[in-house]
């Protein structure tokens, strides 16, 4: 892998954390992602399954993750399986994990740690000790799943081979967990997030009248994966002038034109923690009257709703208030009528017109990460903060984001070294 090696005791403190949320006598399986093809003989390129990681640190294709904190045999309260490797493999595919590397990174020890084809045999010792077993599905309110997973066909098997067995969703308990960042995982956000800031740099020095948004893509790969990243945490937008309006604006394929704003939604991946930063230039480092006035509004919006994200807060309620200021802001504008906005409908308000997304979501593994709605904010939750105002009219789309760690004593802007006032992106674009 290009990152850096991870402390074990990460993914050692995660199956602790997890154990105390199982049932007495509970088994719990995960299974890596599988390879996707393409056509032909082709494949897209391996992302693990952010579960089997968190538990794991294995970023490996086909591996099995079994837990069984109670089985009283102690040789079977975790099993770690793994494709074992080959002369062939190793010549076409390169080196695959040994039981000795795997226990270095997951912290599971050897006698523990299995090769595929003994998956069967294993199980069998375990699993008629179970009172329950945990799997896995991807359980996400925005996910539109039409690819049966590894998880998915294990768990049609399983049914299958164990008709009596009582089974349980393993994705509320991961979704609980993964909401709160351990302080070694802000770490690696926060390693995503600085070479996402480098980035950001070498882009207001090569934005000019003229390039086009693939070149800026191009630039953006460089700076990304000469610093270990694998890459961008999600499909970039680089939309200039109207583009910016449309909200997931992937083409990236218009010439920046004097005159328009560029936005910017580009965030690095690293260790599979993800970074998620959108900011707003003008293509020839100076604002009109026009954009810096929207600009700073959106920029007052999130500073504002910054300071909600605390502890106790409600996701519905944080966004409602973040609402209100928007209506104000679009208000003074002059792009909502204050009397109208008197009169509208609660469920369906005006300014939804300019800012029809939300303001934060969970950030982490995923990108929208898992976590749920209805629990309060609480420390080590990391969110996004990413208002912005589309003037599809004026062909004008503006959106600002950074990534807020909520603590104890309030929240921490992760991304406070990024430029985002618009002096600062004007001083710099215009230094180079």
């Amino acid at each position: 892998m290009r990152y850096l090696p991870i402390d074990n005791q990460l993914f050692v403190q995660n199956r602790r954390r997890l154990a105390q949320q199982l049932k007495p006598t509970s088994m719990v399986v995960l299974h890596a992602n599988d390879i996707m093809p393409t056509n032909a003989d082709g494949t897209m390129g391996f992302r693990q399954n952010n579960d089997l990681f968190y538990l794991s640190g294995i970023d490996q294709e086909e591996t099995m993750l079994v837990l069984f904190p109670d089985h009283p045999d102690e040789k079977f309260r975790e099993a770690l399986f793994l494709r074992e490797t080959s002369e062939l493999i190793e010549i076409w595919e390169g080196h695959k994990l040994t039981k000795a590397e795997a226990e270095q990174v997951s912290g599971i020890s050897q006698k523990q740690i299995y090769w595929t084809h003994e998956f069967d045999f294993i199980f069998t010792q375990m699993v008629f000790e179970a009172g329950q077993v945990y799997l896995n599905t991807n359980e996400h309110t925005r996910a539109t799943v039409e690819v049966e997973t590894r998880d998915a066909r294990f768990i049609r098997q399983f049914k299958e081979r164990y008709p009596l067995h009582r089974l349980e969703r393993l994705a509320p308990l991961m979704h609980y967990l993964r909401a709160t960042k351990l302080p070694q995982e802000v770490e690696l956000i926060g390693t995503a997030i600085a070479i996402t800031d480098k980035m950001f740099r070498r882009l207001l020095s090569f934005i000019k009248p003229g390039v086009w948004e693939y070149e800026i893509e191009a630039e953006m790969y460089h700076e990304f994966i000469r610093n270990r990243s694998k890459g961008p945490a999600y499909t970039p937008i680089i939309a200039s002038g109207a583009s910016a309006c449309v909200l997931h604006y992937i083409e990236n394929s218009k010439q920046c034109k004097d005159g328009d704003m560029l936005l910017l939604d580009i965030g690095a991946e690293y260790a599979n923690y993800n970074a998620d930063m959108t900011r707003s230039v003008p293509v020839n480092g100076r604002f009109t009257e026009r954009q810096r006035a929207v600009y700073d509004a959106v920029l007052r919006v999130m500073k504002a709703a910054r300071q909600m994200l605390v502890p106790g807060n409600l996701w519905d309620e944080y966004h409602k208030e973040v609402g209100k200021i928007m209506e104000s802001e679009l208000i003074g504008l002059g792009l909502l009528d204050k009397d109208e906005v008197a009169k509208q409908d609660p469920d369906a308000p005006l300014y939804k017109k300019y800012f029809m997304h939300g303001t934060s979501h969970f950030l982490g593994l995923d990108v929208h990460d898992v976590g749920n709605k209805y629990r309060k904010f609480e420390p080590g939750m990391v969110f996004t903060c990413e208002p912005g105002i589309y003037i599809r009219e004026e062909g004008l789309g503006i959106r600002l984001e950074n990534n807020i760690l909520i603590t104890e004593s309030g929240n921490i802007d992760l991304m406070e070294q990024i430029p985002v006032e618009a002096e600062e992106i004007e001083e710099l674009m215009n230094s180079r």
